[in-house]
């Protein structure tokens, strides 16, 4: 993320202020669970974050839909906002601000930038503003004016199921063109830095095709902010809802709080792709025509889909944030929403998915870990956590998986990417498991061998206090149960995910209690997906999603040996990124141990961990077999080992 170089530590993180027309769904959680997720992650790293969301209250869209439930619009936007509220409390989300754009602070703030903009004048001399005729379509659904090629079969694609208006009205414009040079340049340069890549080349695709000057206001809608220097108009609404940007951190009102958040601080803003244009192009050309600083940085992520839609309203498709509260609990909902597929790509919503994926990570890997663990330091030490010790061979990979995968969460953290950073600590908790297992600590404990059984909890609590860490962001509320647990003070906890203050191991903390933190899911109560008909499969034919169900990587042949008493079998040590791993292959007829150190292979990364000859493995190197010749899958090229495949 690119950040302001005099104060790389300061954040201000942004979601889009979400629109009154209804209350919340899962996708306005989505962008909102990011930005807590990010505004944590920071203050972990010992940042300092303003996290800033709210509500749209203005337009033609609201007041029609005030007027059809009798009410006036204040009325309608006031029950709404609540509605938005209680789904950010029950996601437990963390903001600093909650803006609303019919408070007075924020028209106050808008009306000094409408009154800026309209002294202003562009690189060319000419005025910023002009007054002009507008003669085409409106999309009522997002209060977009529509031109040829913004349209799919004549409609808006975001509304496709409503026709758009025809309107002519004199307006205000905002004098785009004068300002697109500069803004191309900066975006070309990463001083606003847009993401992922395949969006900033979608952004400056847009200035190739052209991009027309744009209304600033409305002639003919009376619910909004009135023009300072025409109150016979209004503010066009996205110039209006872009403007929170500011004024939430005190434009126009308060010099000294944006001085601090906005001018000395780096800017995130994260968005859904639908709202690209608005944000990377007409709301940067505003704040140079105005003189004020832009944004550091944009993430813009893609559509929660259902069916192969966006979720939305006016498509009848929704879910609400509280159905998946009530499956999963507040940070089961949060982290499935935070890891079910990659930030910034498009992702089918699937109820047998979700209740697997919650299972497998959360019920099994970390949840049955730290209650595992946390009894038998009951059962054998009297809940006192023994010390640990990383410097035997037993421990080194687990030891080198959690100080690499701590750098991995800071870089994925730095790159907005809240589904890697989960990743990275549920890598250290995955490497605490197989260490548990392959110690096996409830033998030690029936040998007696209480020395030994004492350094691999130790180990393991140690393990478990570092991933928790960096689960935090993502599990709000559970973490502090496991620190809890742990022996950690509510002061302490505090000091850890909220300051980024560092805190003692948890060694010679006493443990009180081994409650499930994570019971299993077996079935749904809320509705998660519509229902689809099923079309017939052909025999012999996976769909897509099955295919992806695999996770290929490439991996490094670190060590390759014989299986004794196997004449088929191989036992080779891998790295995967950071990560090492053994498996064990048939290949001992076609390939010598040594000719194999070195080489890139190709692995299924997430098959069920098997004995074969009583040697654990765990992966599956893929190769090509025609009668007696086989040959190991590879690369056509060097790539570092751990890259994923598909």
């Amino acid at each position: 993320m690119a950040t302001n170089p005099a104060y790389p530590q300061r954040i201000l993180v942004t979601t889009p202020i979400y629109y009154v027309n209804d209350r919340p769904h899962l996708g306005h959680a989505y962008t909102t669970v990011a930005a807590d997720f990010m505004t944590r992650a920071h203050r972990l790293l010992g940042h300092e974050v303003f996290f800033l969301t709210g509500t749209d209250e203005h337009g033609e869209k609201v007041a029609e839909t005030a007027r059809a439930k009798g009410k006036s619009p204040i009325e309608h936007c006031d029950e709404v906002v609540t509605g938005f509220k209680d789904a950010w409390k029950a996601l437990h989300i963390d903001y600093d601000r909650f803006i609303r754009t019919t408070e007075e602070a924020h028209i106050c703030g808008v009306t000094h930038l409408l009154k800026r903009l309209r002294q202003a004048t562009g690189p060319d001399g000419q005025p910023v503003i002009y007054e002009g005729e507008y003669r085409g379509l409106y999309c009522t659904g997002c209060e977009k004016f529509l031109s040829g090629r913004d349209m799919e079969d004549g409609r808006c694609p975001v509304h496709p199921t409503r026709d758009p208006q025809e309107i002519t009205e004199r307006n205000y414009f905002f004098r785009l063109s004068a300002f697109l040079d500069q803004l191309q340049a900066k975006i070309e340069r990463d001083e606003i830095h847009i993401r992922p890549k395949i969006r900033k080349r979608e952004v400056l695709g847009l200035f190739a095709q052209g991009l027309d000057d744009f209304s600033l206001s409305r002639e003919k809608v009376e619910w909004g902010i009135p023009l300072p220097f025409d109150p016979s108009q209004t503010a066009y609404v996205w110039v209006d809802a872009l403007s929170n940007y500011i004024t939430g951190v005190g434009f126009g009102t308060n010099g000294d709080s944006y001085n601090k958040w906005w001018n000395n601080s780096s800017v995130l803003h994260l968005m859904a792709k639908d709202i690209l244009k608005f944000h990377t192009i007409f709301w940067p050309a505003m704040l140079l025509a105005a003189g004020e600083k832009t944004p550091e940085a944009m993430f813009i992520h893609g559509y929660l889909t259902l069916v192969d839609q966006k979720m939305s309203k006016s498509l009848g498709n929704v879910i609400k944030p509280d159905a998946w509260v009530a499956d999963f609990g507040i940070d089961g909902a949060r982290y499935l929403l935070t890891t079910i597929f990659r930030f910034g790509q498009d992702g089918e919503i699937r109820e047998d998915t979700l209740r697997e994926k919650y299972n497998a990570d959360l019920a099994n890997d970390f949840g049955n870990l730290v209650s595992r663990a946390a009894k038998m330091v009951l059962g054998h030490f009297d809940g006192y956590i023994p010390n640990p010790d990383f410097n035997r061979p037993e421990v080194q990979d687990l030891r080198s998986v959690m100080i690499n995968e701590e750098l991995n969460f800071i870089d994925a953290v730095d790159e907005v990417d809240p589904n890697m950073a989960v990743a990275s600590a549920m890598s250290i908790v995955r490497a605490a498991n197989r260490y548990f297992d392959h110690m096996q600590p409830w033998n030690l404990a029936k040998q007696g061998r209480l020395g030994d059984l004492a350094v691999v909890l130790g180990d393991t609590m140690e393990a478990i206090f570092y991933a928790s860490k960096y689960l935090s962001p993502v599990l709000p509320t559970k973490i502090p149960e496991v620190l809890r647990t742990l022996g950690y003070t509510d002061a302490e906890i505090d000091a850890r995910l909220r300051k980024g203050q560092t805190i003692a191991a948890p060694a010679g903390r006493q443990i009180t209690k081994a409650a499930p933190f994570f019971p299993r899911v077996d079935k749904l109560g809320g509705k998660v997906e519509p229902e689809k008909k099923e079309e017939p499969k052909m025999d012999g034919v996976i769909t897509i999603d099955e295919f992806f169900a695999a996770k290929l990587k490439t991996a490094e042949v670190i060590a390759a040996e014989k299986v004794e008493k196997a004449d088929k079998l191989l036992k080779l040590q891998i790295r995967l990124g950071e990560e090492i791993r053994q498996i064990v292959a048939g290949i001992a007829e076609f390939y010598q141990p040594a000719d194999l150190v070195g080489r890139t292979i190709i692995v299924v990364t997430n098959l069920q961990p098997a004995k074969i000859r009583g040697i654990e493995s765990n992966g599956m190197l893929l190769a090509a077999r025609h009668g007696n010749t086989l040959r190991l899958l590879t690369t056509d090229g060097e790539i570092p080992s751990g890259a994923e495949i598909g």
